[in-house]
């Protein structure tokens, strides 16, 4: 029987079961096309005594964040100015200066550590996949190219280089140990020192019935009660709480060691606990009707898509997204219903996405081709997307998003 990976309680509730997909961001290129891919299910049960929702381990996270990994966080220029707000905010919030050492856990490209270093302030990225953590060396940020957990954390700890600030934006939910990797958070944070994590909000992610949001590389789904528990469970405790717009509703909490963290507890912790019990976090009825709206939107996605083909129209995609080949391969949906995809990213274009096989273009085909209608597949970026290719207007195009629930603008 499947065990909880947090607490190992029995998994028996599902949340929802999208089949079966390809990793999200495992792109194909030409030669590939000839070859078969690898198909895992994709279904995320809830823990119903700590309320975890989380994804069958069918994939490995060596599989998943290897060589090929292609998701650069620079391209976006809302993601960078909310990475610089944050290290605007933080440091002068706990008072850091070069006297104080920053690790990033999943630096990316070095999105978020050019700012710190810019500071002049010491700083560490951590992070597995090559062509990211090069990209971050070539901004001149030091990397650790390798998955973080307890072995990584000691090593450092034992090198002299215990973090103040351990930041970790978007990866609590994609490890697949996440006892492991809280435990190394633990052992490599000083004694008065504070880590940082972002995740999307589990309740903004049901109340949105954002399910595209849902693929392999994201192996837990979390809630602020739920997070409290696996810190607790590592002698660590929530002080902070932040809300935000990114990723389509996400949180951001600050962490300090129970036994010997100075900074005081905000209500605002005990304010958001409250609001998830309300809304019924703490039942099974709460994860009940995510299914069938999925399904619902997946079913106007495709009449859409069939119902353009038959009037003439031409569509297109825009971005390259794991949360669009979640919802394309949920669909069912291949090139002769959507010929290309549009990414900023040159490292995706001219491969393919993964299951669908719908080809990655540049920018320069929407001008080419003048599409009737642009989907876009990132849409927490829609407004900075549709502001970036306004020209599409200028003949008559329009922009389609899906989620959460089919929309034109």
């Amino acid at each position: 029987m499947l065990k909880c990976r947090h607490c190992g309680a029995a998994l028996t509730r599902t949340f929802i079961d999208l089949g079966s997909a390809p990793p999200s961001n495992a792109y194909l290129t030409c030669e590939h096309l000839s070859a078969p891919e690898t198909w895992y299910p994709l279904h995320v049960r809830i823990c119903t005594h700590c309320w975890l929702a989380q994804t069958e381990d069918y994939a490995h996270a060596r599989e998943l964040f290897n060589a090929g990994y292609a998701y650069f966080s620079s391209y976006s220029n809302s993601w960078l100015a909310h990475a610089k707000k944050y290290v605007e905010q933080t440091v002068e919030r706990f008072n850091l200066d070069s006297g104080s050492f920053v690790v990033e856990i999943g630096a990316n490209d070095g999105y978020l550590l050019q700012f710190v270093k810019s500071r002049g302030i010491p700083c560490l990225g951590v992070e597995p996949t090559a062509g990211t953590a090069a990209a971050a060396r070539a901004r001149g940020i030091e990397i650790l190219q390798e998955f973080f957990g307890v072995e990584t954390a000691c090593r450092l700890s034992a090198q002299g280089r215990a973090a103040d600030l351990i930041i970790a934006n978007n990866v609590l939910g994609h490890v697949p140990d996440i006892g492991d990797f809280v435990s190394g958070i633990a052992a490599v944070l000083k004694p008065g020192g504070v880590a940082t994590f972002e995740f999307p909000h589990l309740l903004r992610l049901v109340a949105g019935c954002q399910f595209d949001t849902i693929y392999h590389e994201h192996f837990s789904y979390l809630s602020l009660k739920t997070a409290k528990n696996v810190f607790e469970a590592h002698d660590l405790e929530i002080f902070d709480v932040q809300e935000f717009s990114t990723h389509g509703g996400s949180l951001r909490v600050f962490v300090q060691r129970k036994a010997c963290g100075g900074n005081p507890k905000e209500k605002r912790v005990c304010g958001l606990l409250d609001r998830e019990r309300k809304a019924g976090m703490l039942q099974t009825e709460f994860y009940a009707g995510f299914q069938a709206e999925a399904e619902r939107i997946k079913m106007d996605f495709l009449s859409f898509l069939i119902g353009s083909k038959r009037k003439g129209l031409k569509v297109a995609g825009y971005g390259a997204a794991a949360k669009g080949n979640t919802l394309l391969n949920y669909s069912g949906v291949r090139s002769d219903l959507m010929p290309y995809v549009v990414d900023r990213n040159p490292v995706k274009q001219g491969k393919y996405l993964p299951g669908s096989r719908i080809p990655i273009v540049g920018e320069e085909a929407l001008s080419k081709h003048r599409p009737h209608r642009v989907v876009i597949f990132p849409w927490n970026l829609r407004e900075e997307i549709m502001e970036q290719l306004a020209y599409v207007r200028e003949w008559g195009g329009k922009f389609v998003w899906a989620v959460p629930e089919l929309s034109e603008g």
